[in-house]
């Protein structure tokens, strides 16, 4: 069992106050939501002033009982003043906080109380406190932004960001503490045995959840008034790009940029600050032991040149190492390989080969690969869970569930993704660019899924983004294609979102084009989009009619999923030195 933060054991008393505080909140919510329309006219507890501005604020997001109960017979609120949509928001947020604690200490009193867990529920409830801390971090980071957060777009905004900067990191930080909620139960999902903790977790991970989408709600609102409301004319002095009129990208260096920083970003990083190598001529024989040397939180780009070999370790990235970059000596000849996998005990989460949640995570020229094999399950190659991560130049291959796109915001080019069932799978706001997209043969009576986007709430601005790639199979699949049908993706959560975009679709892919998760689930609420894609796998005709499903027309509504909108590239990719196209 790996030890747990000190940083939350410090927090022991804090989570018994929380507790209470969280048992009070559930209370009024209880009476809230059965005395609503008393409250509407009267609560003796809140002022006029913030009673209207609760309700209205409330009224935008998708648990409005919950968002207004909430908040309303919590304590702090008659001594803290609440008087715009902004002060709802932080109250939400510190709600939310308390409550993410008391699940804190709740995973830990199932870990050091129940004496027959086994070991896949003991890896899942570890999982469960990684999502939390997480959570924690991402409910204080949501905050500091709010708090520096000004309503229009003039340069008052704190921090260097503009509005929009503003709300898409927002968006993306709650997106993702809803995100981590999820992880924490489906690491229950593997049999029936494991779903008897699940349900000691549920209303609690629930609870937060719906907290979060309310918070995200009333983000997303406030942030889009306030963007419609802006000056069209105005544009942000660091922006590295703009549209013209015809909807062309216009590149160029921000004015604020060095020449040295530039020379640096067109010839790419050169500076390398630790060499593996496996027979000892470096500075660690392993990976893990150079993430492990890397320096905490660092604001600068760290090299770690790998040598050419293969490396059988499981690597992980933790969040505290940010800005780190991997550089191989060649896909091919550079390999990180393991092969933890579902059957054997892992959790989906914790079956990964490599796993990245530091943020600013760069990586090129190396493969990432499970070799569990198709009768092992869920077998994960790459986890990537960190902020404006880029991948060039590498291949990821496995089969079932190949990599795993956590959340937060991803960049892949000139990739091969290989694999077999959900092989592109998870919750975050990702665009594939110029990749090569392969499906293998899995075992016999299995179907392959591209992709399996996993967005529970159609606030996130989460989804799947392939745009410029081809969509093919590996030679073993490519003589037996006919056996073995294969498909663009299928809805793993109810608001899954997946977008294929001038891209080339081979053969290999059924013309029904996308494939049902179980019934009629989210087949109403899905969203996935084709636009300008070619090849014979590319024809909409036979596909299946589910509303979600159509064929985009609309360049406008395509240019919401470029990089440059859509992870808002503009205002990162470059720093990557990775080749990469923001816009159609």
């Amino acid at each position: 069992m790996k030890q747990l933060s000190e940083k939350y054991k410090k927090l022991l008393l804090i989570g018994l106050l929380s507790s209470l505080v969280l048992i009070a909140t559930t209370v009024g919510v209880g009476i809230g939501v059965r005395s609503s329309h008393q409250r509407d006219n009267n609560n003796p507890r809140l002022s006029p002033e913030t009673h209207l501005v609760l309700k209205s604020s409330c009224s935008s997001t998708r648990y409005p009982d919950l968002c207004y109960s909430a908040i309303a017979s919590a304590p702090s609120t008659t001594t803290t003043k609440i008087s715009t949509q902004k002060d709802v928001i932080a109250a939400s947020l510190n709600l939310t906080t308390r409550a993410v604690e008391h699940n804190y200490f709740t995973v830990e009193n199932l870990i050091t109380t129940r004496k027959n867990l086994t070991v896949r529920e003991r890896n899942a409830l570890h999982d469960c406190l990684v999502s939390i801390d997480e959570t924690l971090d991402e409910l204080r980071m949501t905050l500091q932004d709010l708090l520096n957060y000004q309503h229009n777009d003039n340069n008052n905004n704190k921090g260097g960001k503009s509005l929009k900067n503003y709300a898409d990191d927002m968006k993306t930080l709650i997106s993702s503490a809803i995100t981590d909620q999820e992880t924490c139960l489906d690491g229950f999902s593997h049999n029936d045995a494991d779903r008897h903790v699940r349900e000691t977790l549920q209303s609690g991970q629930v609870h937060v959840e719906k907290m979060c989408s309310n918070s995200l709600a009333m983000i997303k609102n406030m942030t889009d008034t306030d963007m419609a409301a802006a000056t069209t004319t105005k544009k942000n002095s660091r922006q590295l790009y703009a549209n013209n009129d015809l909807g062309h990208q216009v590149f160029g260096w921000p004015h604020w940029m060095s020449s040295v920083d530039k020379r640096i970003l067109q010839e790419g990083p050169t500076k390398v600050d630790a060499l593996v190598a496996a027979d000892g001529s470096g500075d660690h024989r392993t990976i893990a032991e150079a993430v492990a040397a890397a320096p905490v939180k660092s604001k600068k780009r760290y090299v770690i040149r790998i040598k050419a070999g293969v490396y059988h370790e499981i690597v992980d990235v933790g969040k505290k190492k940010t800005n780190l970059m991997f550089i191989g000596e060649g896909r091919t000849n550079t390999i990180i390989t393991e092969k933890k996998n579902v059957i054997d005990g892992s959790t989906t989460y914790d079956s990964a080969t490599v796993a990245i949640n530091g943020e600013g995570f760069l990586a090129r020229d190396l493969t990432f690969q499970n070799t569990a094999g198709p009768s092992k399950h869920q077998a994960v190659a790459l986890r990537v869970g960190a902020d404006l991560a880029a991948f060039y130049q590498c291949d990821i291959l496995a089969y079932q569930d190949t990599l795993y796109v956590h959340k937060s915001r991803q960049f892949y080019v000139k990739c091969l993704i290989a694999g077999t069932v959900d092989f592109i799978f998870g919750n975050a706001a990702v665009v594939f660019q110029d990749c090569d997209i392969h499906a293998r043969k899995p075992n016999p009576n299995q179907k392959n899924m591209i992709t399996a986007q996993s967005r529970t709430d159609p606030n996130q601005n989460t989804g799947i983004v392939i745009q410029k790639c081809r969509i093919g199979a590996t030679s073993d699949l490519q003589a037996t294609k006919n056996s073995f049908p294969t498909y663009l993706g299928r809805p793993w959560k109810e608001y899954s979102r997946t977008i294929i975009m001038q891209s080339s679709i081979s053969d290999v892919v059924h013309p029904a084009g996308w494939h049902e998760w179980e019934g009629e689930f989210a087949l109403q609420t899905l969203h996935y989009g084709e636009y300008k894609n070619s090849g014979p796998g590319a024809d909409t005709s036979k596909r299946v009619q589910w509303r979600g499903v159509r064929e985009l027309t609309d360049v406008a509504e395509a240019q919401q999923y470029t990089p440059g909108n859509f992870i808002a590239g503009g205002s990162w990719l470059a720093s990557t030195s990775f080749p990469f196209s923001l816009g159609l």
